[in-house]
C-alpha cells in the first residue's frame, strides 16, 4: 500500500542537534566559518593603488572591507528583486 506523502511546501530543512535549521542557513554558516578562516589566514601587508594615493594596508583588513562590500551589494539586490517581483 502506498504511503500518504507530506504536502510541506516550506524551505527545505535539516535537523540539527534536535533543531530544524533551514539548508541556506547552513549554507551561509559554513561560507562565513570559510571566510573568516581565509581572512585570519591572510595577515601579510599589501600595497594598494587608489586613484592617486597609495596605500599600504594588511590583508586582512582588505579582505574584510571587501567582504562586507560584497554583502551589501548583495542584499541590495536581493531587495529589489523582491520589491520588483511584487
Amino acid at each position: 500500500m502506498a504511503q500518504k506523502a507530506s504536502t510541506s511546501h516550506g524551505p527545505p530543512t535539516l535537523t540539527v542537534k534536535g533543531r530544524d535549521m533551514r539548508l541556506r542557513t547552513i549554507g551561509f554558516l559554513v561560507l562565513a566559518a570559510l571566510a573568516i578562516w581565509f581572512i585570519a589566514a591572510n595577515t601579510g601587508s599589501v600595497t594598494i593603488k587608489l586613484w592617486i594615493p597609495t596605500v599600504t594596508l594588511p590583508l586582512w583588513a582588505v579582505l574584510t572591507v571587501t567582504l562586507l562590500v560584497g554583502i551589501l551589494f548583495g542584499l541590495f539586490i536581493a531587495r529589489r528583486r523582491a520589491v520588483r517581483s511584487r
